[in-house]
């Protein structure tokens, strides 16, 4: 099993992950800084990160 991670991702879908300790901390993280909190594994990647990072694939090195 992988472990609890975060998923930060910005207005234009620039993203961050970091480990966490658990599912609990990430929600009372979500709770502290009133962020919505999905589950991955029932909702998927947002589009605007999943268009970010084809962005980023198309730009010349």
């Amino acid at each position: 099993m992988t472990e609890t991670t975060v998923l930060l991702v910005a207005h234009d879908g620039e993203w961050t992950r970091r480990r966490i300790e658990s599912p609990e901390v990430a929600r009372r993280f979500a709770h502290q800084l009133s962020l919505p909190i999905y589950d991955v594994r029932l909702l998927g990647y947002p589009q605007r990160m999943r268009d970010f990072n084809a962005r980023q694939k198309r730009r010349p090195a």
